[in-house]
């Protein structure tokens, strides 16, 4: 009897954490859905999410893709490309800057 009694203790606390690791997959699934993801998204940004300018980028080429996906990636390559040459080019200038600012400075 008492082997009986400590088996059904046993599995009453088995299938407490079986609930319990449903319950934290159910979570843990319901953080993945997009719906989610952004409410998440404009928690913590509300103004600069919707204003950031890689974000509609990447929401350009999302649309891009679904529509022509064959023509797109090869815009795909040359759009990477001149961003990174538009951030190089950036930095460029920037650097010009500092040296006219430190060669004014010491005339």
């Amino acid at each position: 009897m008492r082997r009986l009694h400590e088996l059904e203790a046993r599995r009453r606390s088995l299938i407490a954490r079986c609930e319990q690791q449903r319950l934290e997959i159910a979570y843990r699934l319901a953080e993945l859905s997009p719906a989610a993801q952004l409410s998440q998204l404009t928690r913590r940004a509300p103004t600069s999410a919707a204003s950031h300018p890689f974000a509609w980028l990447v929401s350009l080429a999302t649309l891009l893709i679904m529509i022509r996906e064959r023509r797109v990636f090869g815009w795909i390559g040359k759009l990477s490309a001149g961003v990174a040459l538009l951030s190089r080019a950036n930095a460029i200038v920037r650097l010009l800057r500092q040296i006219r600012s430190l060669s004014g400075a010491a005339r």
